[in-house]
């Protein structure tokens, strides 16, 4: 009762294919990949997002974006 052996897997794997049917499971697969797609693009945007600075100047609060470093003035 050791571990699985490839015909095990084999047998599971045919028995998954007749359960399901082939057009099911690339269903799936392609949704699973468009998830992942989709989770990457909302972590990238995420890292581009706008930071907000605040800065306090003879008691005024002043709000602003800084969008790029290089093109700021000294």
């Amino acid at each position: 009762m050791g571990s699985l052996s490839i015909w095990h897997w084999l047998i599971v794997l045919l028995v998954i294919v007749l359960i399901f049917g082939t057009k099911k499971l690339r269903n799936i697969g392609s949704d699973l990949g468009g998830a992942v797609k989709g989770f990457k693009e909302g972590m990238a945007s995420a890292d581009e997002a706008p930071k907000q600075v605040e800065h306090r100047e003879g008691g005024q609060t002043i709000e602003g974006e800084v969008k790029d470093k290089s093109q700021t003035k000294a």
